[in-house]
């Protein structure tokens, strides 16, 4: 039967279901697959032979460009239909009469238990390969995605939201992994770069699109025409996404997993930074959550209109960027302060009844989220060298329940006493993330003068 099928068809299926079987083919005779022994029992040794791995994919080569536009459409196709929602909350409140909370829902539910789901999918993605995780996770959750359209009610709609986290896990659990392990290290970061851009300008159509589509229809089509945008992508990444050719099966000892996390939280720079990411991502989820509800209602914005408040989003784009120089520069701790203030001063600048002074705060917030980011995520792989991977997974962990958590109690604040008291909600949470922020760049400046 696969001799019928060629070209994209067959590229299509190998990405899905054999993205990691030239091992196989080229295991040698008498050799039992994945890996193991006749008795089950997994050997000791990773490679079989101790075989040198081949060198990293270089800029230049056919495959390298292959693999970053792959993982470009990763991020496009995942953080689209991850935000899918956020702009139609007013939408979904109206039609499927729902409180503010309620609605929030439909986005806290996606990212509470994709941020449950990262560990483990990461861990899986040792044993099946990153690759297979990677386009599996991309098209089931955007085929999932098509289905939400249908949802009869707000409550359903919410589980298929909770079903598409759980399926999204594998991208950013393993994408930046898949790099690292494919890429040669001089040209990993143009590599991951463009990776980023396609999470930021995703996570952007994601909002965008459903909101310019309102315009001409509801939010069910809406919807639909979104998620039809998302599983293009993800078609177009199990395409092009090129074999793993370094990758080789990781015998996993849960016992040390649990031990390298533990060890993780009693260090007060990581356990500070985790806190850190859990509070300012679910500020500034929390804040884009309801600015629209602010738009529509106090403003009379219509939400085709409303939705374009999303493109300060791209101030984001800009900081992480600028956020890391300054890193390199002037200090992870100065950098991390510059953050701060900027979301402490842009709140209660937010907190205006003046459109033309309200939008001025929320872009100064968005850069100071995007800084403090950029900054806290690159300073938590520093800090663990030797287990790099479970500390990035802890942190992203953390950064998406604090969209999960902060995001739905931030509705039930902005339904029960309105937009004044969220941002001032909001403020609280961020000084509590100051000093958390505070506490980790001390306890950096002690340990590196002892």
């Amino acid at each position: 039967m696969s001799g019928s099928i060629s070209g994209p068809g067959r590229r299509f299926l190998g990405a899905l279901f054999g993205s990691n079987r030239a091992s196989d083919r080229q295991r040698p005779k008498g050799q039992h697959p994945d890996n193991q022994h006749p008795s089950g029992e997994v050997p000791t040794k990773q490679v079989p032979g101790d075989q040198p791995l081949v060198e990293g994919l270089r800029h230049g080569q056919p495959s390298y460009h292959r693999a970053s536009l792959a993982l470009l459409f990763a991020g496009l196709a995942s953080f689209n239909a991850m935000y899918c929602t956020q702009a139609l909350m007013p939408e979904l409140s109206t039609d499927l009469h729902a409180s503010p909370a309620q609605s929030a829902l439909t986005v806290s539910a996606t990212t509470g238990i994709l941020a449950l789901a990262i560990l483990p999918a990461s861990i899986l993605s040792e044993r099946l390969g990153r690759g297979r995780v990677i386009v599996f996770s991309a098209l089931a959750a955007t085929i999932v995605g098509q289905l939400l359209a249908f949802a009869p009610s707000l409550g359903w709609l919410v589980a298929g939201r909770g079903l598409q986290g759980l399926l999204l896990s594998g991208v950013p659990a393993t994408a930046m992994a898949w790099l690292a392990q494919e890429i040669h290290p001089k040209d990993l970061p143009r590599a991951m770069g463009l990776y980023v851009a396609g999470n930021s300008v995703g996570g952007l159509i994601g909002r965008l699109l459903p909101s310019g589509v309102l315009q001409f229809a509801g939010w069910r089509t809406a919807l639909n025409v979104d998620m039809a945008l998302a599983l293009t992508f993800s078609i177009v990444l199990a395409v092009i996404l090129p074999k793993e050719r370094r990758f080789r099966p990781k015998v996993l000892h849960l016992r040390s997993e649990i031990a390298t996390m533990v060890r993780q939280w009693r260090d007060p720079r990581l356990a500070g930074l985790f806190g850190v990411g859990f509070i300012f991502m679910g500020v500034f989820v929390s804040l884009y959550n309801f600015l629209g509800y602010r738009l529509t209602g106090r403003f009379g914005m219509p939400p085709s209109l409303a939705g374009l408040v999303f493109l300060l989003y791209l101030f984001g784009t800009l900081a992480s960027a600028r956020g890391g120089r300054m890193a390199a520069q002037r200090g992870r701790g100065v950098a991390i302060l510059v953050g701060t203030v900027l979301c402490v001063v842009g709140l209660p600048v937010a907190a205006s009844g003046s459109l033309w002074m309200m939008l001025p705060g929320v872009a100064a917030f968005t850069y100071g989220f995007f800084t403090v980011h950029a900054v806290a995520s690159g300073w938590v792989g520093a800090l663990a060298p030797t287990s790099r991977g479970e500390a990035s997974g802890m942190y992203l962990t953390c950064y998406y329940l604090g969209s999960s958590i902060l995001g739905y109690l931030s509705g039930h604040v902005f339904h029960a006493a309105g937009w004044t008291a969220l941002m001032m909600w909001l403020l609280g949470l961020v000084l509590v993330g100051c000093a958390l922020a505070g506490i980790v760049t001390r306890s950096a400046r002690r340990l590196a003068r002892a």
